[in-house]
């Protein structure tokens, strides 16, 4: 099994014509996702390498029985992509746009919730998520993951969700999903949501979550570990040498009054029985040592 996305799962790219979309539609297209539809609607009737473009996304989940979207278009669109998305009728949009603004992200992030509470968005500003070898919706390297199981993957960080899949499939263990959430201030979905599908995933039988620091996500996954996890987890916070005060590469990586540092997250996770890793590697390391005992 996997989560949120399997090898059934029919992908409409918004933004399929131009150069970002086009490059990992195809892309992902060729590891084996079924790419079935893109979107424009001054090229509605034209193709993309045979994949057919229609004006909207309600016109291609119409055609094609598309099931999920993909948002590969400039910040001031998304807001308006994923409401078209959601009212087009998919059950899943991955935007991977960074520099979407943070008002926008909160008021569709609401209008989600409020009108379209079946719909998962998940992102901006993040690299997508990946099922090894059934379904690859985004930017990440599909030749980097192992498929079969039995680790889940849930990262705030691009970097990291490769560095995790890679030192994973060194050591010759798959994984069921992988998840990158992004790490804007709002994200569509969070480390909790993950971690409450991978609970209810039989094949699923270890998860590595990566966090940073800023925020409180990972504290609240924590407290969601403590009270509803059964499984074995490692964990790692990105920033332990991050000044107060700065933005560490995300725009919700930032220390601000004393909350939000790495020590704290980490802290918080390792009360509730997490292993927690220095550096990425010694995070591939502890789960290796959690497989084995499996």
């Amino acid at each position: 099994m996997s989560i949120f996305v399997n090898a059934d799962t029919k992908v409409v790219y918004q933004g399929l014509t131009g150069s970002q979309g086009k490059y990992y539609g195809l892309l992902n297209r060729e590891y084996g996702t079924k790419v079935v539809a893109g979107t424009n609607p001054k090229k509605a009737g034209e193709t993309v390498e045979d994949i057919p473009i229609f004006a909207n996304v309600g016109e291609a989940v119409a055609e094609t029985g598309a099931t999920a979207s993909c948002i590969f278009i400039p910040a001031p669109g998304v807001k308006d992509a994923i409401i078209e998305a959601a009212e087009g009728g998919v059950e899943l949009i991955v935007a991977i746009t960074e520099g979407v603004p943070a008002h926008d992200e909160a008021w569709f992030f609401n209008k989600l919730r409020n009108d379209f509470p079946a719909v998962r968005l998940i992102g901006p500003n993040c690299p997508g998520i990946i099922t090894p070898g059934e379904c690859n919706i985004g930017i990440t390297a599909g030749h980097i993951a192992k498929p079969g199981g039995p680790v889940g993957i849930v990262s705030r960080s691009g970097t990291l969700t490769y560095q995790a899949l890679y030192e994973l499939k060194q050591q010759n263990i798959g994984c069921t999903t992988c998840v990158g959430i992004g790490g804007d201030p709002v994200p569509g979905t969070n480390f909790v949501d993950c971690l409450e599908a991978f609970e209810q995933d039989e094949e699923t039988k270890a998860v590595m979550m990566l966090g940073e620091i800023g925020g409180s996500a990972e504290e609240e996954a924590a407290e969601f570990i403590k009270n509803n996890m059964t499984k074995p987890m490692v964990g790692y916070i990105a920033g332990i040498t991050a000044p107060p005060g700065k933005k560490m590469g995300h725009a919700g990586a930032i220390v601000s009054g004393g909350k939000g540092t790495a020590q704290a997250k980490m802290d918080a996770l390792e009360t509730v029985g997490t292993k927690v890793a220095m550096n990425p590697t010694e995070a591939g390391e502890l789960m290796v040592e959690i497989v084995n005992n499996l």
